[in-house]
Protein backbone atom coordinates (compact mmCIF):
# COMPACT_ATOMS: atom_id res chain seq x y z
CA UNK A 1 0.00 0.00 0.00
CA UNK A 2 1.18 3.24 -0.74
CA UNK A 3 2.47 5.36 1.92
CA UNK A 4 2.42 9.68 1.92
CA UNK A 5 5.90 10.68 2.97
CA UNK A 6 5.11 14.15 4.74
CA UNK A 7 7.07 17.34 5.18
CA UNK A 8 9.12 16.76 8.92
CA UNK A 9 9.36 19.07 11.77
CA UNK A 10 12.92 19.93 11.72
CA UNK A 11 12.72 22.69 14.45
CA UNK A 12 10.39 22.80 17.31
CA UNK A 13 9.10 25.98 16.06
CA UNK A 14 8.70 24.87 12.44
CA UNK A 15 5.65 25.51 10.77
CA UNK A 16 7.07 25.44 7.13
CA UNK A 17 9.71 25.07 4.79
CA UNK A 18 11.43 25.43 1.38
CA UNK A 19 11.71 21.73 -0.46
CA UNK A 20 14.92 23.41 -1.48
CA UNK A 21 16.14 19.56 -3.23
CA UNK A 22 15.19 16.41 -4.18
CA UNK A 23 18.65 13.71 -3.47
CA UNK A 24 15.94 11.13 -4.85
CA UNK A 25 13.46 10.20 -8.25
CA UNK A 26 10.83 8.61 -8.85
CA UNK A 27 11.38 5.09 -9.37
CA UNK A 28 14.10 4.98 -7.09
CA UNK A 29 14.98 2.32 -4.34
CA UNK A 30 15.33 3.61 -1.07
CA UNK A 31 16.21 2.54 2.54
CA UNK A 32 15.48 3.65 6.03
CA UNK A 33 18.12 5.89 6.60
CA UNK A 34 18.49 6.88 2.89
CA UNK A 35 18.90 10.84 2.15
CA UNK A 36 15.85 11.86 0.32
CA UNK A 37 15.35 15.39 0.23
CA UNK A 38 17.28 18.63 1.43
CA UNK A 39 14.70 21.23 3.77
CA UNK A 40 15.22 24.48 4.00
CA UNK A 41 14.05 25.75 7.56
CA UNK A 42 13.70 29.10 8.98
CA UNK A 43 17.12 28.82 10.38
CA UNK A 44 19.72 26.17 8.43
CA UNK A 45 19.46 23.71 5.33
CA UNK A 46 18.97 19.95 6.39
CA UNK A 47 18.63 16.47 5.09
CA UNK A 48 15.64 15.00 5.48
CA UNK A 49 15.84 10.76 6.04
CA UNK A 50 13.75 7.96 4.64
CA UNK A 51 12.00 6.15 7.68
CA UNK A 52 10.94 3.20 5.66
CA UNK A 53 11.70 0.81 2.42
CA UNK A 54 10.38 1.29 -0.41
CA UNK A 55 10.19 2.82 -4.33
CA UNK A 56 9.78 5.89 -4.61
CA UNK A 57 6.41 6.59 -7.00
CA UNK A 58 5.40 10.03 -6.99
CA UNK A 59 7.08 13.20 -6.08
CA UNK A 60 4.45 15.58 -5.61
CA UNK A 61 6.35 18.92 -4.36
CA UNK A 62 9.08 20.55 -6.93
CA UNK A 63 12.85 21.57 -5.99
CA UNK A 64 12.60 24.97 -4.54
CA UNK A 65 8.81 25.27 -3.49
CA UNK A 66 8.47 27.22 -0.81
CA UNK A 67 6.22 27.34 2.24
CA UNK A 68 5.21 23.90 2.44
CA UNK A 69 3.18 23.06 5.42
CA UNK A 70 4.90 20.43 7.94
CA UNK A 71 2.88 17.28 7.79
CA UNK A 72 1.75 17.88 3.78
CA UNK A 73 2.87 15.24 1.41
CA UNK A 74 5.20 15.38 -0.22
CA UNK A 75 5.90 12.01 -1.87
CA UNK A 76 4.30 8.67 -1.77
CA UNK A 77 6.35 5.91 -1.23
CA UNK A 78 5.38 2.52 -3.19
CA UNK A 79 6.39 -1.40 -1.98
CA UNK A 80 8.33 -3.58 -3.70
CA UNK A 81 6.50 -4.76 -6.96
CA UNK A 82 3.86 -2.40 -6.05
CA UNK A 83 2.44 0.21 -9.08
CA UNK A 84 1.64 3.91 -8.50
CA UNK A 85 -1.70 3.71 -7.45
CA UNK A 86 -4.21 5.96 -8.97
CA UNK A 87 -4.47 7.93 -5.85
CA UNK A 88 -1.48 9.46 -7.01
CA UNK A 89 -2.92 11.56 -10.49
CA UNK A 90 -5.37 12.40 -7.90
CA UNK A 91 -3.05 14.27 -6.21
CA UNK A 92 -2.29 16.63 -8.70
CA UNK A 93 -5.78 18.42 -8.65
CA UNK A 94 -5.92 18.77 -5.14
CA UNK A 95 -2.47 20.76 -5.06
CA UNK A 96 -3.86 23.06 -7.66
CA UNK A 97 -6.60 23.92 -5.97
CA UNK A 98 -4.81 24.24 -2.78
CA UNK A 99 -2.34 26.96 -4.77
CA UNK A 100 -5.02 28.56 -5.97
CA UNK A 101 -6.94 29.12 -2.89
CA UNK A 102 -5.78 32.77 -2.75
CA UNK A 103 -8.27 35.48 -3.55
CA UNK A 104 -7.19 37.51 -6.69
CA UNK A 105 -8.55 40.84 -6.71
CA UNK A 106 -10.33 40.91 -9.81
CA UNK A 107 -12.23 43.50 -9.59
CA UNK A 108 -10.40 45.95 -7.65
CA UNK A 109 -10.07 49.20 -9.37
CA UNK A 110 -6.69 51.47 -9.54
CA UNK A 111 -7.23 54.97 -8.03
CA UNK A 112 -4.58 57.48 -10.16
CA UNK A 113 -3.95 61.11 -8.77
CA UNK A 114 -0.99 62.97 -8.62
CA UNK A 115 0.65 63.73 -5.20
CA UNK A 116 -1.00 66.86 -4.50
CA UNK A 117 -4.37 65.09 -4.74
CA UNK A 118 -3.51 62.41 -2.36
CA UNK A 119 -1.96 64.90 0.21
CA UNK A 120 -5.38 67.18 0.10
CA UNK A 121 -7.33 63.69 0.10
CA UNK A 122 -5.44 62.48 2.96
CA UNK A 123 -5.41 65.60 5.02
CA UNK A 124 -9.02 65.76 4.38
CA UNK A 125 -9.96 62.93 4.83
CA UNK A 126 -11.73 62.47 1.43
CA UNK A 127 -12.11 58.88 0.03
CA UNK A 128 -10.46 58.94 -3.69
CA UNK A 129 -12.17 55.86 -4.98
CA UNK A 130 -15.36 57.70 -4.56
CA UNK A 131 -13.92 60.65 -7.18
CA UNK A 132 -13.63 60.83 -10.99
CA UNK A 133 -10.60 62.24 -11.90
CA UNK A 134 -10.85 64.82 -14.71
CA UNK A 135 -6.82 64.76 -15.11
CA UNK A 136 -5.04 62.95 -18.24
CA UNK A 137 -6.90 59.47 -18.84
CA UNK A 138 -8.74 59.65 -15.37
CA UNK A 139 -6.65 60.96 -13.21
CA UNK A 140 -7.61 62.58 -10.11
CA UNK A 141 -6.18 66.51 -9.41
CA UNK A 142 -6.21 69.29 -6.79
CA UNK A 143 -9.09 70.28 -8.45
CA UNK A 144 -11.66 67.16 -8.68
CA UNK A 145 -9.95 67.62 -4.61
CA UNK A 146 -11.93 71.40 -4.70
CA UNK A 147 -14.99 70.21 -6.33
CA UNK A 148 -15.45 67.45 -3.88
CA UNK A 149 -14.66 69.59 -0.94
CA UNK A 150 -17.30 72.15 -2.14
CA UNK A 151 -19.79 69.84 -2.71
CA UNK A 152 -19.95 68.22 0.28
CA UNK A 153 -22.17 69.16 3.30
CA UNK A 154 -21.13 72.60 4.84
CA UNK A 155 -18.86 72.02 8.02
CA UNK A 156 -20.53 72.68 11.42
CA UNK A 157 -17.46 75.14 12.57
CA UNK A 158 -14.35 75.87 11.54
CA UNK A 159 -13.16 74.10 14.80
CA UNK A 160 -13.96 71.05 13.08
CA UNK A 161 -11.06 68.32 13.86
CA UNK A 162 -9.72 66.30 10.63
CA UNK A 163 -10.30 62.42 11.68
CA UNK A 164 -6.63 61.07 12.10
CA UNK A 165 -6.77 58.10 9.98
CA UNK A 166 -4.83 54.79 10.93
CA UNK A 167 -1.63 54.17 9.33
CA UNK A 168 -2.44 51.12 6.49
CA UNK A 169 -0.76 47.67 7.26
CA UNK A 170 -2.42 45.89 4.31
CA UNK A 171 0.00 45.14 2.25
CA UNK A 172 -1.39 46.17 -0.98
CA UNK A 173 -2.68 49.53 -0.03
CA UNK A 174 1.17 49.92 1.43
CA UNK A 175 2.41 49.37 -2.50
CA UNK A 176 -0.50 51.34 -3.81
CA UNK A 177 0.96 54.63 -1.33
CA UNK A 178 4.24 54.33 -3.57
CA UNK A 179 2.57 53.85 -7.22
CA UNK A 180 4.70 56.60 -9.32
CA UNK A 181 7.70 55.88 -7.07
CA UNK A 182 10.81 53.65 -7.95
CA UNK A 183 10.98 50.84 -5.45
CA UNK A 184 12.36 46.88 -5.64
CA UNK A 185 10.18 44.97 -3.90
CA UNK A 186 12.16 42.45 -1.66
CA UNK A 187 9.70 38.84 -0.78
CA UNK A 188 10.91 37.25 2.72
CA UNK A 189 12.49 33.85 3.43
CA UNK A 190 11.55 31.42 5.72
CA UNK A 191 14.55 33.45 8.14
CA UNK A 192 13.08 37.05 7.97
CA UNK A 193 9.36 35.90 8.47
CA UNK A 194 9.85 34.33 11.42
CA UNK A 195 11.99 37.39 13.08
CA UNK A 196 9.64 39.64 12.20
CA UNK A 197 7.26 37.38 13.62
CA UNK A 198 9.04 36.37 17.00
CA UNK A 199 10.53 40.13 17.10
CA UNK A 200 6.64 41.29 16.54
CA UNK A 201 5.90 38.80 19.77
CA UNK A 202 8.29 39.62 21.95
CA UNK A 203 7.79 42.87 21.75
CA UNK A 204 4.31 43.25 21.93
CA UNK A 205 3.94 40.57 24.79
CA UNK A 206 7.01 40.78 26.65
CA UNK A 207 7.32 43.80 29.54
CA UNK A 208 10.43 45.20 28.60
CA UNK A 209 12.55 47.09 31.22
CA UNK A 210 15.95 48.76 30.84
CA UNK A 211 18.92 48.88 33.08
CA UNK A 212 22.06 50.66 31.84
CA UNK A 213 25.76 50.62 33.71
CA UNK A 214 29.03 51.80 32.14
CA UNK A 215 31.95 49.62 32.57
CA UNK A 216 35.54 50.54 32.84
CA UNK A 217 37.31 48.32 30.30
CA UNK A 218 41.45 49.70 31.10
CA UNK A 219 42.08 46.31 33.60
CA UNK A 220 40.25 44.32 30.86
CA UNK A 221 42.22 45.53 28.38
CA UNK A 222 45.58 45.22 30.02
CA UNK A 223 45.10 41.88 31.03
CA UNK A 224 43.85 40.52 27.94
CA UNK A 225 46.72 41.89 25.98
CA UNK A 226 49.09 40.21 28.07
CA UNK A 227 47.25 36.82 27.73
CA UNK A 228 47.49 36.93 24.29
CA UNK A 229 50.58 37.53 24.31
CA UNK A 230 51.17 33.98 26.21
CA UNK A 231 48.38 32.39 24.22
CA UNK A 232 50.40 33.38 20.34
CA UNK A 233 52.47 30.51 20.25
CA UNK A 234 48.82 28.04 20.72
CA UNK A 235 47.58 30.58 18.00
CA UNK A 236 44.55 31.89 20.47
CA UNK A 237 43.37 35.59 20.53
CA UNK A 238 40.93 36.38 23.03
CA UNK A 239 38.54 38.72 21.91
CA UNK A 240 36.37 41.27 24.32
CA UNK A 241 33.59 39.58 23.33
CA UNK A 242 35.16 36.08 24.88
CA UNK A 243 35.76 37.69 28.22
CA UNK A 244 32.02 39.27 28.24
CA UNK A 245 30.89 36.16 27.35
CA UNK A 246 32.60 34.62 30.61
CA UNK A 247 31.31 37.46 32.75
CA UNK A 248 27.66 36.93 31.59
CA UNK A 249 28.12 33.40 32.74
CA UNK A 250 29.72 33.88 36.02
CA UNK A 251 27.23 36.27 37.03
CA UNK A 252 24.14 34.13 36.27
CA UNK A 253 26.01 31.60 39.01
CA UNK A 254 25.96 34.46 41.23
CA UNK A 255 22.63 35.42 41.14
CA UNK A 256 21.02 32.18 40.43
CA UNK A 257 17.09 33.82 40.61
CA UNK A 258 17.87 35.61 37.07
CA UNK A 259 19.55 32.89 35.49
CA UNK A 260 15.83 32.24 34.30
CA UNK A 261 13.48 31.71 31.29
CA UNK A 262 9.49 32.34 31.04
CA UNK A 263 7.65 29.59 30.61
CA UNK A 264 4.03 30.77 30.28
CA UNK A 265 2.27 29.76 33.43
CA UNK A 266 5.53 29.17 35.21
CA UNK A 267 9.56 30.11 35.49
CA UNK A 268 12.19 27.69 35.22
CA UNK A 269 15.07 28.70 36.93
CA UNK A 270 18.20 27.17 35.10
CA UNK A 271 21.14 25.54 36.73
CA UNK A 272 24.03 26.00 34.42
CA UNK A 273 24.93 29.08 32.70
CA UNK A 274 24.04 28.60 28.69
CA UNK A 275 24.21 32.18 27.00
CA UNK A 276 23.45 32.80 23.39
CA UNK A 277 24.96 35.67 21.60
CA UNK A 278 23.53 37.34 18.33
CA UNK A 279 25.70 36.89 15.36
CA UNK A 280 24.67 38.56 12.15
CA UNK A 281 25.07 37.01 8.55
CA UNK A 282 23.12 38.00 5.46
CA UNK A 283 19.33 38.42 5.54
CA UNK A 284 18.79 37.49 9.54
CA UNK A 285 20.51 36.56 12.55
CA UNK A 286 21.28 33.77 14.45
CA UNK A 287 21.69 32.95 18.39
CA UNK A 288 24.15 30.16 18.71
CA UNK A 289 24.03 28.62 22.10
CA UNK A 290 27.38 28.30 24.35
CA UNK A 291 26.31 25.40 26.95
CA UNK A 292 27.75 25.32 30.64
CA UNK A 293 29.61 28.88 29.73
CA UNK A 294 30.79 29.33 33.28
CA UNK A 295 32.77 25.74 33.55
CA UNK A 296 34.51 26.50 30.49
CA UNK A 297 38.03 28.83 30.11
CA UNK A 298 38.02 31.77 28.11
CA UNK A 299 40.08 29.97 25.22
CA UNK A 300 37.54 27.22 25.33
CA UNK A 301 35.10 29.62 24.80
CA UNK A 302 36.59 31.77 22.59
CA UNK A 303 37.32 28.45 20.22
CA UNK A 304 33.71 27.25 20.43
CA UNK A 305 32.31 30.44 19.62
CA UNK A 306 34.62 31.20 16.56
CA UNK A 307 32.71 27.80 15.50
CA UNK A 308 29.65 28.83 16.10
CA UNK A 309 29.56 31.83 13.87
CA UNK A 310 31.40 30.65 10.92
CA UNK A 311 28.74 27.77 10.62
CA UNK A 312 26.31 30.36 11.65
CA UNK A 313 27.40 32.05 8.30
CA UNK A 314 26.51 29.58 5.73
CA UNK A 315 23.77 28.22 7.71
CA UNK A 316 25.05 24.91 9.55
CA UNK A 317 23.89 25.28 12.31
CA UNK A 318 21.49 21.94 14.07
CA UNK A 319 18.65 23.45 15.58
CA UNK A 320 20.33 22.50 18.92
CA UNK A 321 23.11 24.86 18.78
CA UNK A 322 20.68 27.58 18.41
CA UNK A 323 17.79 27.18 20.72
CA UNK A 324 17.23 26.79 24.32
CA UNK A 325 19.37 29.28 26.67
CA UNK A 326 18.38 31.50 29.10
CA UNK A 327 20.36 34.88 28.53
CA UNK A 328 21.48 36.48 25.42
CA UNK A 329 24.43 39.19 24.44
CA UNK A 330 24.08 41.53 21.31
CA UNK A 331 26.66 43.18 21.14
CA UNK A 332 27.61 45.69 18.19
CA UNK A 333 30.19 47.79 19.78
CA UNK A 334 32.65 46.90 17.10
CA UNK A 335 30.33 48.35 14.43
CA UNK A 336 30.87 51.92 16.37
CA UNK A 337 27.77 51.98 18.12
CA UNK A 338 27.91 53.56 21.46
CA UNK A 339 24.69 52.29 23.25
CA UNK A 340 21.15 51.00 22.03
CA UNK A 341 18.57 48.59 23.68
CA UNK A 342 18.23 44.73 22.83
CA UNK A 343 14.85 43.00 22.09
CA UNK A 344 14.58 40.01 24.38
CA UNK A 345 14.96 37.07 22.36
CA UNK A 346 11.67 34.78 24.04
CA UNK A 347 11.81 32.76 26.37
CA UNK A 348 14.86 34.15 27.59
CA UNK A 349 14.64 36.38 30.65
CA UNK A 350 17.27 39.16 29.85
CA UNK A 351 19.71 40.51 26.91
CA UNK A 352 22.97 42.43 27.23
CA UNK A 353 23.12 44.81 24.82
CA UNK A 354 26.84 46.06 24.53
CA UNK A 355 28.15 49.40 22.80
CA UNK A 356 31.70 50.08 21.92
CA UNK A 357 34.85 51.06 23.98
CA UNK A 358 35.21 54.39 24.14
CA UNK A 359 37.95 56.96 25.95
CA UNK A 360 35.98 59.20 28.19
CA UNK A 361 36.75 61.77 30.88
CA UNK A 362 36.26 59.93 34.55
CA UNK A 363 36.64 61.17 37.76
CA UNK A 364 39.18 58.45 39.71
CA UNK A 365 39.28 57.23 42.85
CA UNK A 366 41.33 59.55 44.18
CA UNK A 367 38.88 62.09 43.14
CA UNK A 368 40.79 63.24 40.07
CA UNK A 369 39.91 63.56 36.75
CA UNK A 370 41.15 60.90 34.23
CA UNK A 371 40.92 58.91 31.14
CA UNK A 372 39.72 55.44 30.74
CA UNK A 373 38.17 53.10 28.51
CA UNK A 374 34.66 53.23 28.85
CA UNK A 375 31.68 50.61 27.68
CA UNK A 376 28.12 51.16 27.76
CA UNK A 377 25.82 48.41 28.47
CA UNK A 378 21.58 48.08 28.41
CA UNK A 379 20.37 44.85 29.95
CA UNK A 380 16.77 44.61 28.92
CA UNK A 381 14.78 42.59 31.12
CA UNK A 382 11.32 40.58 30.81
CA UNK A 383 9.83 42.23 33.82
CA UNK A 384 7.50 38.27 34.45
CA UNK A 385 10.76 36.89 35.15
CA UNK A 386 13.57 38.91 36.69
CA UNK A 387 12.18 42.36 39.22
CA UNK A 388 14.10 45.26 39.01
CA UNK A 389 16.30 45.04 41.92
CA UNK A 390 17.07 42.05 40.88
CA UNK A 391 17.93 42.97 36.83
CA UNK A 392 20.43 45.44 39.14
CA UNK A 393 21.89 43.04 40.71
CA UNK A 394 22.73 40.83 37.80
CA UNK A 395 24.23 43.95 36.22
CA UNK A 396 26.22 45.04 38.76
CA UNK A 397 27.91 41.18 38.70
CA UNK A 398 28.58 41.68 35.62
CA UNK A 399 30.17 44.69 36.01
CA UNK A 400 32.27 43.83 38.57
CA UNK A 401 33.48 40.42 36.30
CA UNK A 402 34.66 42.49 33.79
CA UNK A 403 36.22 45.61 35.83
CA UNK A 404 37.99 42.60 37.62
CA UNK A 405 38.77 40.38 35.05
CA UNK A 406 41.60 38.25 36.96
CA UNK A 407 39.17 37.03 39.55
CA UNK A 408 36.85 35.27 36.89
CA UNK A 409 39.93 32.93 36.12
CA UNK A 410 39.60 32.02 40.16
Amino acid sequence: MALEILMPALSPTMEEGTLAKWLVKEGDTVSSGDLLAEIETDKATMEFEAVDDGVIGKLLVAEGTAGVKVNSPIALLLEDGETAPEAMTAQQPKEQSVQQTKPRPTNERRIFASPLARRIAADKGIDLGALAGSGPKGRIVKADLDTAQTSAAPKAAKTTLTPIVPAPTDPNTITRMYEGRAFTEVALDGMRKIIAARLTEAKQTIPHFYLRRDIHLDALLEFRSELNKQLSSRDIKLSVNDFIIKACALALQQVPAANAVWAGDRILQMQASDVAVAVAIEGGLFTPVLQDAESKTLSSLSAEMKDLAARAKTRKLAPHEYQGGSFAISNLGMMGIDNFDAVINPPHGAILAVGAGVKKPVVTDSGELGIAVVMSVTLSVDHRVIDGALGAELLAAIKENLENPIAMLA
